[in-house]
């Protein structure tokens, strides 16, 4: 059993925002339990952490495959008997560019693969988590989800091309708002954040902030305080529209 008061899950925790995110919770001495699909670079990334003696440990996990959430779930009650904040982080930007165009694929031309894809690791693995770890939130009387959304599944503005990603990202806050209105009366925040244009394998050398700015919002949501908001989309700590 950990001695830390807060245990925290970090899916896609090996680079990038997801790291960042593992970083600044251990930083407020939350056991962090970095996931990844990739093992070896999750170790790695585990070792980096370690290096700055900060409270984290490992698991693999893929989050478009259901045994392999089993098997969190499973390690989470054995180790700690107790999970109190998930961030699901992990996602894929499954619409490239064409080799004839510059330009991210019209949903004319989308091919529904790419979608499903999308919704298999956007969306239907933060439900499977959520379905598998809320409970043990709720025995404990305390927990926080938060949702890695964006801007661009925001529908006040929504423009066209990349389906697959919109579409995922517009899911994703209807399943915070769904998971929210369930646990009503629960001390179980469950919030959905965009991060903005972030320096990652994922945003591009291009985009305007650093990975540390695009954590500092999950963060916030995970610890939130009881009775703060639920069921909301923020975006650098103010509620957005969805």
């Amino acid at each position: 059993m950990s001695t830390h008061d807060r245990i925290a899950i970090v899916t896609g925790g090996n680079r990038g925002i997801g790291f960042e995110i593992c970083r600044q919770l251990a930083k407020l001495d939350i056991l962090v339990v970095l996931t990844s699909r990739n093992e070896e670079k999750g170790m790695e990334a585990c070792e980096r952490l370690h290096r700055e003696e900060l409270p984290v440990r490992y698991h693999q996990l893929d989050v478009s495959h259901a045994a392999s959430i089993v098997a969190l779930r499973d390690f989470i009650i054995k180790e700690f008997g107790r999970c109190d904040i998930l961030v699901n982080n992990a996602g894929i930007f499954p619409d490239t560019k064409s080799a004839s165009s510059s330009n991210f694929p019209s949903i004319f031309e989308s091919d529904l693969k790419i979608i499903r894809e999308a919704m298999e690791t956007n969306v239907y693995g933060p439900i499977l988590l959520c379905q598998s770890l809320i409970p043990l939130m709720k025995e404990h009387g305390y927990g926080r989800v938060v949702n890695l959304s964006s801007g661009m599944g925001q529908l006040t503005n929504m423009n066209g091309h990349c389906p697959g990603y919109r579409i995922s990202k517009t899911s994703i806050n209807a399943v915070t708002r769904i998971f929210a209105d369930e646990l009503q009366g629960e001390n179980v925040l469950v919030n959905s954040m965009c991060p903005g244009w972030v320096k990652t394998e994922m945003g591009g050398p291009n985009a305007t902030r650093e990975p540390f700015e695009g954590a500092e919002t999950a963060v916030w949501l995970a610890t939130l305080p009881n009775g703060g908001p639920t069921g909301k989309f923020f975006r650098d700590k103010k509620e957005f529209e969805w």
